[in-house]
């Protein structure tokens, strides 16, 4: 009797044991306060950071994955989505975290830790390094236009290994662009600046024609009577005054300079040989 009890109790402890390994395997821990030089988790999410970098690590696991980002790639930021580990220096949108209990992929290494999650699309169990404190969340950039269907398939082989294949299709996104309103042209004020441009320059030729032409008509004049002056001087006659009147004196009769010593002519028949008195004009 009391061996079928210890029997009873044996296999009750097993199934109990059983049951809570079944329970706990593929776990999240719950996320938790960053702290220097410590792997913390920091939850599950359901997209990717575009700062992230898949590395190839062997034996898959959280701990083999924060090593590669810690020691190695020297970034803040790990991430598992079933066989693949990443590395990066952000947080993806803090819109995008979900339930931990989304991430419940076993490690393919050690099965009791979550490794992200592959049921309904991609999740990702995200860590801290420890190498920096305060890490940024990435900002909402795209919009994902077409949802990744991920199958997980799980096999075991005749020697009792266990193999899973997990397919992921890629996902389509697109650029949440915005698209810049153009600026309409403002006509009438390129008119307007045109029409004022071809006034002003037209001014501008017409005061420098009028200065020309000016300027020549005074150095036509100076020269004419320059040459009016020289012409007197070489006739023997007064120069015109500047004004262009001839100044001459009424007393003096211009005949005057004209006229003979005598106003009479020597007579061919009067005898010149005696001396006679003669008359000249003074």
């Amino acid at each position: 009797m009391k061996y079928s009890v210890a029997v009873l109790a044996a296999v009750a402890f097993g199934f109990s044991s059983a049951q809570t390994t079944t329970t706990t395997s593929g776990y999240q821990k719950p996320s938790e306060a960053a702290r220097p030089g410590a792997i913390t988790n920091h939850g599950c999410y359901n997209t990717s950071s575009t700062t992230w970098t898949k590395y190839p690590v062997e034996n898959i696991s959280t701990g083999s994955c924060t090593q590669e980002c810690q020691l190695k790639q020297k970034k803040n930021v790990a991430a598992i989505n079933g066989e693949d580990c990443y590395c990066g220096d952000s947080y993806p949108p803090k819109v995008d975290v979900v339930d931990d209990k989304k991430c419940n992929f076993p490690c393919p290494f050690y099965p009791e830790e979550a490794c992200g999650g592959v049921d309904d699309m991609m999740y990702y169990s995200v860590f801290n390094t420890g190498l920096k404190l305060v890490v940024p969340d990435e900002e909402v950039a795209t919009t994902t236009t077409a949802a990744a269907t991920t199958k997980a398939t799980t096999t075991t082989a005749a020697n009792g290994v266990v193999s899973t294949v997990i397919e992921t299709p890629v996902a389509t996104t697109s650029a949440a662009a915005t698209e810049t309103p153009k600026k309409s042209t403002n006509v009438a004020g390129i008119a307007a600046g045109v029409v004022v441009g071809v006034v002003a320059i037209a001014a501008i030729v017409g005061a420098a024609f009028f200065f020309v032409r000016r300027k020549r008509n005074a150095e036509i004049e100076e020269e004419h009577r320059r040459n009016a002056a020289v012409n007197a001087f070489i006739g023997g006659s007064k120069p015109p005054s500047s004004s262009g009147v001839s100044m001459s004196d009424s007393r003096m009769d211009p005949t005057l300079a004209h006229r003979r010593m005598s106003d009479g002519s020597i007579a061919d028949n009067q005898d010149y040989s005696r001396k006679i008195l003669r008359v000249t004009n003074a």
